[in-house]
């Protein structure tokens, strides 16, 4: 009985994916919709510039440091459950990690803007 279930299933989705990839086929191709630029004029540089590998690490730290923001949330929620000794040696030790973190950051020069 479950393969014939897990049978269907597989058939069903098989269905709605071929369906799907036979109504979003684009029939008319257009140069302006596949150029880089779709404001009426020809680019004057090549839109495949590489970027700042210096913004990229800052983009990174910032993606990282944000993360962490969620991860601070469930420390808040909890203080009132929680033992306060416990709440406080896991928040000391997490904010630890952080800062060890940006003190090696800051060592290996990533948050330098200056080139």
């Amino acid at each position: 009985m479950m393969l014939i279930m897990t049978l269907i299933l597989f058939i069903i989705s098989l269905i709605i994916m071929i369906l799907a990839s036979i109504i979003s086929y684009k029939k008319f191709i257009d140069r302006e919709k596949n150029s880089p630029f779709e404001c009426g004029f020809d680019p004057k540089s090549s839109s495949r510039l590489p970027f700042s590998l210096q913004f990229f690490l800052i983009a990174v730290i910032f993606l990282i440091f944000d993360v962490e923001i969620t991860l601070l949330i469930p420390l808040i929620l909890t203080i009132k459950i929680i033992n306060i000794m416990n709440y406080t040696i896991i928040t000391i030790f997490f904010l630890l990690i952080l800062l060890i973190g940006l003190y090696h950051e800051w060592n290996q020069g990533a948050l330098n803007w200056a080139i």
